[in-house]
């Protein structure tokens, strides 16, 4: 389906104004912020000031679920990509509903079921959505919380022996849901992503100096004195969407921050961010972690499509990416030393050149449509998890360009 115009799918209005004006309104985030009328009020003031002053509940049936801001209207897919989700499905998704992950050792995580129930929505595959979500909901659910543990293992005496969640996958999980219940009419869906999304809220968010943390999983990631972070667990596009279906100025603050602590938190000749970093309590500062290589690599790669699917990408930040391609073409290494500059002798798998060509297209087009990505095929992909970055290129392109 193509426009007259050929203009972005991309929201039109600001950030900070989505964050506020969805949900419940101006009062929630007045509410959330801490600052009351009640503490400079008299009693019989406060109710008309407060509703002079507070935007209007939305006027729905309970039965209709609330559109992502981000999903307008149904993206049709091209028939190149309905192919190609077919071929994903045959090779990376087992009878029972779970992604199988055949580059590590057949283990199944939030991630991949996150990101094939999002494929699934924007394929309109309701009934691969079904079988994904059944089975994520039955095996990985958590008991206490709404969040899911992380990895799944199969032919393991304990399957799920790590209670642990990944922050990613429960917002890939939870966006998932959310714009199934919208295409297909299932507030019951809507109802389960709100409960993932509060639980975030609740139990994922950290105040670290003058910044506002999004922790890598509910436990683990902090000590007295660091706060360890994954760059790539920063999923701007279904953030964006969480302050709109569980509104709070924390989801405000999120985004921010980790757009900040993304452009300050780079390092290397090329100025990129790592797969982990970590930060001084103290301090603020950032700085590779010392746990994990100090790489621009399989993690950290994420980040621009991230940031270009939601069309907030710091001219920094793609100036660094954009540098880096074109360099390195026509494949970038599989990573790069931050600390070293030293290179992977080996290239990029292809789910990454489907990444850095969608973010460049998206990043630099503006208003005109840019000529069509020419994406690889699920075929030239040793594995999942460089065919399912394939495939979220093709949803990000899908959704911010008619097809």
């Amino acid at each position: 389906m193509q426009s007259n115009t050929g203009a972005p799918r991309r929201p039109i209005v600001g950030r900070r104004a989505m964050l506020a004006g969805v949900g419940s309104g101006a009062a929630a985030m007045w509410a959330g912020s801490g600052w009351s009328m009640g503490s400079v009020l008299p009693d019989t003031l406060q109710r008309p000031l407060a509703e002079l002053f507070a935007l209007p509940e939305p006027k729905r049936p309970v039965d209709v679920p609330l559109a992502p801001r981000r999903v307008s209207h149904p993206s049709v897919a091209s028939p190149e990509s309905l192919s190609e989700w077919e071929l994903f499905k045959r090779r990376f998704i087992a009878g029972e509903g779970r992604v199988v992950d055949t580059g590590n050792g057949g283990v199944s995580h939030t991630e991949g079921q996150g990101w094939g129930m999002l494929c699934a929505v924007a394929f309109d595959d309701p009934t691969t959505f079904d079988l994904l979500h059944n089975w994520t909901a039955r095996t990985l659910r958590r008991r206490g919380d709404r969040l899911h543990s992380w990895r799944y293992v199969p032919n393991s005496p304990i399957p799920v022996s790590d209670p642990n969640n990944a922050t990613d996958g429960d917002l890939f999980i939870a966006s998932a849901l959310w714009r199934a219940a919208w295409r297909w009419g299932r507030p019951d869906l809507e109802h389960a992503a709100q409960a993932i999304a509060r639980d975030i809220l609740a139990l994922l968010v950290r105040e670290v100096g003058s910044r506002t943390v999004l922790l890598p999983g509910a436990f683990g990631f902090e000590t007295a004195s660091l706060v360890t972070i994954n760059p790539s667990y920063y999923v701007f596009p279904a953030m964006e969407e969480m302050a709109a279906l569980a509104p709070s100025p924390v989801w405000a603050r999120l985004i921010d921050d980790g757009t900040a602590m993304l452009t300050e938190g780079r390092f290397g000749k090329w100025q990129l961010p790592p797969d982990w970093l970590r930060m001084d309590r103290a301090s603020g500062a950032l700085a590779p972690h010392p746990n994990w290589p100090a790489r621009f690599s399989y993690d950290a790669i994420r980040v621009p499509l991230w940031l270009a699917w939601s069309g907030q990408s710091p001219q920094t930040l793609q100036r660094s990416f954009s540098d880096y391609w074109a360099l390195y073409q026509p494949a970038p290494p599989a990573w790069i030393d931050l600390n070293t500059n030293a290179q992977a002798h080996y290239p990029a798998p292809p789910g990454v050149l489907a990444i850095g060509r969608t973010a460049a297209a998206l990043s630099q087009s503006g208003n005109k449509r840019p000529q069509s990505v020419q994406f690889p095929s699920i075929r030239a992909s040793p594995d999942y998890y460089s065919a399912a970055l394939t495939m979220l290129s093709r949803c990000a392109w899908q959704e911010c360009w008619d097809m």
